[in-house]
């Protein structure tokens, strides 16, 4: 690992915003950024050396960064969120329903040696993908906060799920390590408010916002690590680490220079550079030579829209929440990196389950675009007197 390879990568990471930034073409962001290392992967022109063991740690601090940013994307501290929580918690539970059957029948006919990792590919949404969407179009209404909560739920869920779902032995060590993250991570949340309600915390906070010290995201930075640290003790997933941090950083709440702070360090850097080394893992060229992969990818592009669209019509939901819930992102990235590092995926698999959580993003944004037609205008805020 040099600093040319890491200017590179990072230099990889702008095509993200570059495509993203063409109107016409509506790209989303990480469609560029996994383009990019797939380019200079082991798809490519082979310039990066996945199997760095500086690279691979980086990698998955990006890994655990992205995570963090799902969890803080959960709009946990919205007081409408009961009102919707048991109609997105029916929606999830009915896309699981629906997911277990499809997923064996489909795992049967593509190979996949463990169709468990399907049935949350199915069942899943992603809150990092639709939130920023709804808040970016100013969507609001019942219809919209019934659909962010069943997207939030269904998140969390398989987020939760998946380092038992991936597990090929010491299942209950791997439970109970989860547990004690999330254990962890609440009591943690409880410190962080006690400290901030304290005078000195008031005091410490307040010359970090003078002095530009960044002390809240320093505080986050720690917790992240240090579940982390845990996690990776137990053998549990550093995506429930970053998860559970993210939630507890949503349930504090933050001040808005913060989530400015966490967006530099993370979209700026960690978040990217996991896309891009992800990417160059991507063996395509497998999954082009492959029929069953390919297969496979396309079986998962329309079985999940298919699972979702079903769940939102028995939920008694319109097509839009179904489209949209169908997002995926975080819990895709998530199955391959476990999968290759633990051989329960193919390389052509693994690339095969990233080009339909792509697709995934394509029909996202359709839902997205009609779900405006459910959304209510925001009232103007009052006049100053």
């Amino acid at each position: 690992m040099t600093f040319g390879v890491l200017a590179l990568i990072v230099a990889a990471g702008l095509i993200g915003p570059l495509l993203s930034g063409i109107r016409k073409l509506t790209i989303p962001l990480v469609v560029g950024e996994i383009g990019a290392g797939i380019l200079l992967g082991v798809s490519g022109l082979g310039w990066l050396d996945t199997a760095d063991q500086t690279l691979q740690f980086l990698s998955n601090t990006g890994f655990a960064m992205l995570m963090f940013l799902v969890g803080t994307h959960l709009p946990l501290r919205d007081p409408s969120l009961r009102k919707a929580l048991g109609r997105g918690l029916l929606a999830t539970v009915i896309s699981f329903a629906l997911a277990i059957p499809v997923a064996y029948l489909l795992a049967r006919a593509t190979g996949v040696a463990h169709p468990a990792l399907i049935v949350l590919l199915l069942a899943t949404s992603s809150a990092a993908v639709v939130m920023p969407i709804v808040n970016e179009r100013k969507l609001d209404g019942m219809t919209v906060l019934l659909t962010t909560t069943w997207v939030a739920v269904a998140d969390t869920l398989t987020i939760i799920a998946l380092p038992l779902a991936a597990s090929t032995g010491k299942t209950l060590q791997i439970a109970l390590g989860a547990l004690i993250v999330i254990a962890l991570a609440v009591a943690s949340g409880f410190a962080l408010r006690a400290f901030y309600a304290a005078a000195v915390g008031e005091y410490y906070r307040a010359l970090s916002k003078e002095r530009h010290w960044a002390l809240d995201l320093r505080l986050s930075l720690i917790l992240l690590f240090s579940l982390a640290a845990l996690a990776t003790h137990f053998g549990t997933s550093i995506l429930v680490a970053g998860f559970a941090a993210g939630a507890v950083v949503s349930l504090v709440g933050e001040p808005r220079r913060f989530f400015k702070q966490l967006i530099g360090i993370a979209e700026g850097f960690f978040v990217p550079l996991f896309f891009v080394v992800l990417g160059a893992k991507l063996d395509f060229s497998k999954l082009l030579h492959s029929p069953v992969d390919l297969a496979l990818t396309a079986l998962l592009a329309v079985a999940t829209t298919a699972v979702h669209l079903l769940a939102g019509k028995l939920a008694r939901l319109p097509l839009a929440s179904g489209l949209t819930a169908s997002a995926q992102l975080g819990v895709p990235a998530a199955v391959v990196s476990v999968g290759l590092a633990n051989n329960l995926l193919t390389d052509g698999q693994a690339a095969a389950i990233i080009a339909a959580a792509l697709v995934s993003l394509v029909t996202c944004s359709i839902g997205t675009a009609l779900l405006a037609r459910h959304s209510t205008a925001q009232p103007p805020p009052p006049a100053k007197p």
